[in-house]
C-alpha cells in the first residue's frame, strides 16, 4: 500500500462535513430546485421558514438571518443604538469577529480577562472594567458553552448597558434551561460551515425577543429600507439567501441529534483522557447543557504537540493562538502582555481535538493514542 493511501486511510480530520451534507443531500436538492424554478434568490419563503423555525429551536420570539456572523453582531450593536463615543466589554479570548464588530459601529472595545476554568468572560473582571462609557456587555459563548450571562445582569443594569450574546458557537446549548443566544437584550449567530449549524457558504441571524429591535436589525440590514427605494437610514447590505435558508433548514431538523452525537463523543473523550497524564480536560459548568462546537484540551508544549498531531494524521487545531488585545488590528487600544494573565497563558496551551456528530470511537481512540505518543 502507498504512503499516501495509508495517510488517507489513518487521517481523523478536525472536523468532517461530508457525513452532515450526505444526510441533508436529498431533501436540499428538492428545495433548491424549487428556488431556481420559482428564482426566488434572496428572502423570500424559504428564509422566512428558517427564521421562525430557528427563532422556535433557540426559544425566541425574533431571528432576522443576515450575511454573516461578524454582521449580525455588528447589526445588533447598532439596533441597539451604540456607537461612537461609547465602550463595549468583551473577553480576551474570543474569535476576532466580536472585537471588529465593535469597532465597525465606531466605539471602543475593552477586552477583559476570562475565567480559568471555562475561559468564559470572567464577570469581576466586567464589573471592574465598567466606566461612565459602559454602553453593551458582550458574553462570548465559546466553544459551545454558555457563559454566565446572568452574573452580568446585575452590572449591566447598574450601569444602563446592553447584553448582547455572541452566540455563534453555541447553537442548542442552555443555561438553567434558557437557551444560548436568549439571554441578553439581543445576540448574534454565524452559521459559517463548519458551525454546529454550518450553511453551504456565509450566512448569520440576530436574535431577540423584542419586536422593535428585530424590526431596527432588519431595517439596517437592507440598505435602511422597508419600502423599495424609500430608504429611513443609512444602512448596509446584509441579507440571507435563499440557498443557505433551505441548506440551514435541512440542517436544523437535525441539529438536536448531532448536537447530542457531539455530548456523547465528548463523554468518550473524558474516559480516554482520564489516565493521560498533562492533560487538562474541559469540564462543563453547573446549570451548562454545552453542545461542544469544539473540544479544547490545555497541554505544555501545545505547538510541539500539535505539530506531532498533524504528522500522524490527526487534524488538530487551535480556537485561538492569539489573543485578541495582543493582535496588531488592535495594538492602538494600547493592551500589552500581562494584562489579562489568563487568556495570555490559555493561548499558550489551548489545543483542540477533531470532534463532530459523527466521529466514531475508533477514531477518537486513534486520536488519544496520537496524544499519548506526542505527550511521551
Amino acid at each position: 500500500m502507498s504512503n499516501n493511501s495509508m495517510k488517507t486511510k489513518t487521517s481523523v480530520p478536525l472536523v468532517d462535513l461530508k457525513s452532515q451534507q450526505l444526510e441533508v443531500q436529498p431533501q436540499v436538492n428538492s428545495a433548491l430546485a424549487q428556488i431556481f424554478r420559482d428564482t426566488a434568490f434572496i428572502g423570500g419563503a424559504a428564509v422566512q421558514e428558517f427564521e421562525v423555525a430557528y427563532a422556535d429551536f433557540v426559544g425566541t420570539s425574533h431571528c432576522v438571518g443576515v450575511g454573516n456572523g461578524t454582521d449580525a453582531l455588528e447589526l445588533a450593536l447598532r439596533a441597539s443604538g451604540i456607537g461612537a463615543g461609547d465602550e463595549v466589554i468583551l473577553p480576551a479570548n474570543t474569535f476576532v469577529a466580536t472585537a471588529e464588530a465593535v469597532s465597525l459601529v465606531g466605539s471602543r472595545p475593552v477586552f477583559v480577562d476570562v475565567d480559568p476554568h471555562h475561559l468564559l468572560i470572567d464577570p469581576v473582571a466586567v464589573a471592574a472594567a465598567v466606566t461612565g462609557k459602559t454602553r453593551a456587555i458582550m458574553p462570548v459563548h465559546l466553544y459551545g458553552q454558555t457563559a454566565f450571562v446572568e452574573q452580568l445582569e446585575p452590572i449591566a443594569a447598574k450601569c444602563g448597558a446592553v447584553i448582547i450574546e455572541d452566540a455563534a458557537q453555541a447553537q442548542g446549548a442552555t443555561r438553567h434551561g434558557r437557551g444560548a443566544g436568549t439571554l441578553g437584550q439581543l445576540s448574534g449567530t454565524s452559521f459559517y460551515p463548519g458551525k454546529n449549524l454550518g450553511a453551504a457558504g456565509d450566512a448569520g441571524a440576530v436574535l431577540t425577543s423584542d419586536a422593535q429591535l428585530a424590526e431596527r436589525v432588519r431595517l439596517f440590514s437592507a440598505h435602511g429600507s422597508k419600502v423599495k427605494y424609500v430608504h429611513e437610514a443609512i444602512g448596509r447590505n446584509s441579507r440571507m439567501d435563499a440557498v443557505q435558508a433551505v441548506v440551514l433548514s435541512a440542517k436544523l431538523e437535525r441539529l438536536a441529534g448531532w448536537n447530542q452525537m457531539r455530548r456523547e463523543a465528548a463523554a468518550r473523550y473524558w474516559q480516554l483522557l482520564a489516565e493521560v497524564p498533562g492533560v487538562v480536560r474541559p469540564v462543563q459548568a453547573i446549570g451548562n447543557e454545552d453542545v461542544w462546537h469544539l473540544y479544547v484540551i490545555q497541554v505544555e508544549e501545545r505547538d510541539r504537540v500539535l505539530a506531532e498531531l498533524n504528522k500522524a494524521g490527526i487534524g488538530a487545531g487551535i480556537h485561538y493562538p492569539y489573543p485578541v488585545h495582543l493582535t496588531e488590528a488592535f495594538s492602538d487600544l494600547g493592551y500589552k502582555p500581562g494584562d489579562f494573565p489568563v487568556a495570555e497563558r490559555a493561548a499558550r496551551r489551548i489545543l483542540s481535538l477533531p470532534l463532530y456528530p459523527h466521529i466514531t470511537e475508533e477514531q477518537q481512540e486513534r486520536v488519544v493514542e496520537a496524544l499519548k505518543q506526542a505527550l511521551r
